[in-house]
């Protein structure tokens, strides 16, 4: 299988991806780490497409993450997408909530980077995971309602998931 899970940040793309590879024993991918590089840089789309190109050639994987830019490769051969499409109060809290603990904790967020979320970026920037958030999950519902009945994706099986608790059972349906 060859799964992408997408949704607008704090959805739990990344906790759900982890254990659906894990069910499904293949690799689980994570779009950030193959983009964030030290001290908050982004990887050029040219290297960030070769990267994925590398990462996708496996027979089997669960993608975490949107990056709209990268659909023309990562969508050209899955499987199925799975959007977590959970209300805008729950991925605010859920976003809110991860910005905090990662910044208390002063955890690197992705391996080798140094890359870590601050109090200040957090809530008081304009990188502020929670602002992307709040400008972005009304209009990724939109785009992935349109991906969802765009012929060009007719070969996708979507999974349109409006709960955790569609989440789970959707996870419990694989055993």
């Amino acid at each position: 299988m060859k799964i992408n899970v997408i949704g607008t940040s704090g959805s739990g793309k990344s906790t759900f991806s982890r254990r659906l590879a894990a069910k499904l024993n293949v690799p689980c991918i994570e779009m950030d780490t193959l983009y964030w590089l030290p001290d908050w840089q982004g990887r050029s789309d040219e290297a960030m497409f070769a990267l994925l190109e590398e990462k996708l050639a496996s027979p089997g994987w669960v993608l975490d993450g949107n990056y709209n830019r990268t659909r023309h490769i990562k969508w050209r051969d899955v499987d199925l997408v799975v959007w977590l499409d959970y209300g805008f109060s729950r991925t605010l809290y859920q976003a809110v909530k991860r910005a905090a603990t990662r910044a208390w904790r002063q955890m690197e967020l992705w391996p080798g980077t140094g890359n870590r979320e601050s109090f200040h970026r957090a809530f008081f920037s304009r990188e502020s995971i929670i602002l992307w958030t709040i400008k972005t999950w009304r209009s990724n519902r939109k785009r992935y309602a349109a991906d969802m009945r765009n012929p060009h994706y007719q070969h996708v099986r979507f999974v349109h998931l409006n709960s955790p608790r569609e989440a789970e059972a959707f996870l419990a349906s694989l055993a």
